[in-house]
């Protein structure tokens, strides 16, 4: 039987899927019982809030973390950040304040894989350290609770309190560092994890930051120029041009233009609609080559998801298109399915192009807002318009009084 009832406040920055918080709510509770304490009831609070837009440093999102904390009335508070953060040429991944309850986890430091997971187990660890404490003595003491408890839950590593997570092969490839800092500077956190490899620190970052664009969500953008492309394409499949191309093109050549097609449209949206970050807009240098590769990454992989449903589209319409008999009579060789598939793939290739430079993504916003600069930016608009509007409300307060 549980004596209190304790909440936990989750904040997202905006544009994460719900599934996360909904999720984490259905899951943690439970868990939270084994690995902090059976005797309590505890509760999940999710909101989206942006806290802090990009640029801010650890501090200040864990500063910014108290104050909603505190606003809402939480025990704990855990913000989910997807700013990059370093510290000294290494990567933040989490921290956590005890006396505050308060705590961060940097997102993109996770890699691109298995998120629900790693942050679920990163929570239950950072309200363990800030329930028992970051000291040795405090987890020794919560060691022996959690080896009691370990054959509860065999999915999840709690057989070591100073893990942030299970380790696994990213964490063998860039393993975390656990801090304790206990300098006069450092005074707000307790705990710090950390990745300290600077090759794989940019491997792991990037490959965060690309999914927290989540490419996939990009592609109802693209359903103009698909329609303009296929159509485009569509003509071309009627003229014997491309039935004779298919016959003379090696294996080499048809992946070199698919290689430039793709290419050649993720660099003509990144130019049409201004997506690469500049000095100007960004005056550190390791940040801005990070946005922009991420950029790049993020519409490369929406580019090709698009690619691979033009050529299924094409591959269809040969067979509708063109009769093998028409074929057989234009072509020097025996035809064959092959030379279907063939025709197709090159028709997607130069389809590509056409629709790339003949119009602009129709929701240019949903672009934009991939792209981590403009993002950021934003948030910091919206931010200070809402400090502008509260100091308002406050000097209006003031003069009624």
């Amino acid at each position: 039987m549980s004596e209190t009832t304790e909440y936990i406040g989750l904040i997202t920055a905006p544009g994460y899927p719900e599934e996360i918080g909904a999720r984490l709510q259905n899951e943690l509770p439970s868990l939270l019982e084994y690995y902090v304490k059976e005797e309590i009831e505890w509760k999940i609070d999710y909101i989206e809030d942006p806290l802090l837009g990009g640029g801010a440093n650890s501090k200040e999102i864990l500063e910014a973390t108290k104050k909603k904390k505190e606003e809402k009335e939480w025990a704990y508070a855990v913000c989910l950040t997807d700013i990059p953060l370093f510290i000294d040429n290494r990567m933040i991944v989490a921290e956590a304040n005890e006396d505050e309850s308060i705590a961060l986890i940097s997102m993109p430091s996770f890699g691109s894989t298995l998120m629900i997971r790693r942050l679920r187990e990163s929570v239950m660890q950072l309200v363990n350290e800030m329930y028992y404490g970051s000291s040795e003595e405090n987890r020794e003491i919560s060691a022996l609770r959690i080896e009691s408890k370990r054959s509860k839950h065999k999915g999840i590593n709690v057989g070591d309190p100073k893990n942030l997570m299970t380790s696994r092969f990213l964490g063998w490839l860039s393993p975390l560092k656990r801090e304790t800092p206990n300098d006069g500077e450092e005074e707000y956190l307790d705990v710090r994890f950390t990745v300290g490899r600077r090759g794989s620190i940019s491997i792991r970052l990037l490959a965060g930051m690309v999914r927290a664009n989540r490419p996939w969500s990009l592609f109802p953008t693209f359903m103009k120029i698909l329609i303009i492309a296929f159509a485009t394409g569509s003509y071309a499949l009627v003229f014997p041009t491309l039935w004779l191309l298919s016959e003379h093109y090696t294996i080499f050549r048809m992946c070199l233009l698919t290689v430039f097609s793709i290419l050649a449209m993720t660099v003509w949206i990144i130019l049409i609609h201004r997506l690469w970050e500049r000095k100007r807009d960004q005056n550190i240098s390791y940040v801005r080559r990070l946005y922009n590769a991420t950029t790049f990454f993020t519409l490369l992989i929406t580019v090709c998801i698009y690619y691979v449903m033009l050529f299924c589209l094409f591959l269809v319409g040969v067979f509708v298109f063109i009769p093998m008999g028409m074929l057989e009579d234009q072509l020097t060789g025996d035809p064959g399915l092959i030379n279907y598939f063939y025709i197709a793939w090159i028709a997607a290739s130069v389809a590509t192009v056409i629709g790339a430079l003949g119009t602009a993504l129709e929701d240019e916003d949903v672009v934009l807002n991939a792209t981590y600069g403009y993002r950021q930016r934003q948030r910091q608009e919206r931010l200070k318009k809402e400090r502008e509007q509260q100091g308002e409300e406050n000097e209006n307060e003031s003069l009624t009084k």
